[in-house]
């Protein structure tokens, strides 16, 4: 056992004041524990969906649509006219009157339009096809913000667990380092060892303030998505969660062909073309309306008339520029369609390549290379007790060692974020 100098003891003091002060950073949010937020992922994204108002906005967008088709498919209001005959008395030899009942004779009229057979129908299906316009919109800004939540938490996740691998080498130092300085004060070791190990802990510390401000940021960012102020405290974050459903390619593709937001978004445009294409061509033919006169001379018995009123489709050039300009749009929606449908196949490719080369670089990490770097140096500090290898062979072990840790941790989270960008293209709810 080498005996411990006054200088040892304070560097070792220094050490431990840099632990509790980064500590301290990092346990900024566990105070007042109860007015936390639940530390799970799937609590926080039930907090985020419960309450933002841009989800409360698509819904009114919804209900708005949906009122709009209970009235479409309803006849126009009647109308009611009112008609002064002789209103100037001249067949009496009275003065001009503006009254029923002191005129030749008042007519009382009651008119009903009737739009042309299926007309009414056809506006009912283009308030439908709306509904699915407004519903889709809402589904993606569900998925949008469930997505953001859970990048934001994944990166919240990603910081916290760099600190605590971090510290774990720091801690591995903080046992090495009062050694080799009592081997350097006694000559056993040269110089260079000294410096080796006070630059590794430097190094690491500037690590350790670059992985809390990175926490700080996450933490903002995840707050902003709860509706909560930035420096709001949270918890420490919890696991990430496994995937729910199998986690292939197929899956995938069958779930971006079934619920998919953007191709429903675009096959209600579609369909709202379509139904506004068909509501054109019917304006082809005539709209009629009925009648319902009551007349009252200012003298003598009252006699009623019915009347039927039809309209004459004349106009045919300015028809046929509004059937040419349906037909565009139609055209137009499913051309969109067949676009976005090809564009997001391929984006679910890149996606889903994403996710194998995270997942396999995961796999690799964890049950080749960390043992081996693992293996590495223990026999590195094995071979350094002995004096078989320098310090130096030492240090570049435990870097490779950490450098390993921090890659499989960020595989981890690479292969959790690519999997919510394949949950978010292909509709997977929340």
């Amino acid at each position: 056992m080498f005996p411990l100098t006054p200088g040892l003891y304070r560097r070792r003091w220094r050490g431990a004041a840099f632990a509790l002060i980064v500590m301290a950073a990092m346990n900024t949010g566990s105070v007042s524990a109860q007015a936390l937020p639940p530390s799970d992922l799937a609590s926080l994204v039930d907090i985020a969906l419960s309450r933002h108002p841009a989800l409360a906005s698509g819904q009114l967008g919804v209900d708005a649509a949906r009122a709009n088709t209970d009235a479409s498919g309803t006849l126009p209001d009647p109308r009611f006219q009112i008609e002064l005959m002789d209103a100037t008395n001249a067949a009496a030899g009275d003065g001009a009157s503006l009254l029923p009942g002191q005129v030749g004779s008042t007519r009382y009229r009651l008119i009903q339009p009737l739009p042309f057979p299926g007309k009414l129908a056809l506006q009912t299906e283009l308030a439908q096809a709306r509904i699915g316009n407004a519903q889709a919109r809402l589904d993606a800004t569900r998925l949008e913000l469930a997505a953001r939540v859970k990048r934001a938490f994944a990166r919240y996740y990603l910081a916290h667990h760099q600190q605590a691998i971090i510290q774990d080498n720091l801690d591995l130092l903080a046992a090495l380092e009062p050694i080799i300085l009592t081997r350097y004060e006694v000559g056993i070791v040269p110089q260079q060892d000294a410096i080796a190990v006070q630059s590794e802990v430097t190094r690491l510390r500037a690590e350790m303030i670059a992985a809390v401000e990175r926490e700080g940021a996450a933490r903002a960012s995840l707050n902003a998505s709860l509706l909560r102020p930035a420096d709001a405290p949270l918890a420490p974050p919890g696991e990430l969660p496994e995937p729910a459903a199998p986690d292939t390619l197929q899956a995938y593709r069958d779930a971006l062909a079934a619920r998919s937001p953007q191709l429903a978004d675009l096959r209600a445009r579609v369909a709202t073309a379509r139904a506004s294409r068909a509501l054109t061509y019917r304006d082809r033919y005539p709209d009629m309306a009925v009648g319902l006169t009551n007349n009252r001379p200012r003298e003598g018995a009252d006699t009623w008339d019915v009347m039927l009123e039809v309209t004459i489709p004349i106009q045919q050039s300015a028809r046929r520029a509004r059937e040419r300009e349906a037909e565009h749009l139609l055209l137009a929606a499913q051309s969109d369609l067949e676009s976005l449908t090809a564009g997001l196949d391929g984006q679910l490719g890149e996606r889903w390549a994403r996710l194998a080369s995270s997942r396999e670089t995961a796999r690799l990490l964890e049950e080749t290379l960390l043992p081996q770097v693992r293996a590495a140096y223990e026999s590195a500090e094995a071979a350094y007790e002995t004096g078989q290898v320098n310090f130096n062979t030492l240090i570049d072990a435990e870097q490779r060692v950490l450098s390993t840790r921090l890659a499989l941790l960020t595989a981890r989270v690479d292969q959790f974020v690519s999997r919510v960008d394949l949950e978010e293209l292909t509709g997977v709810t929340p």
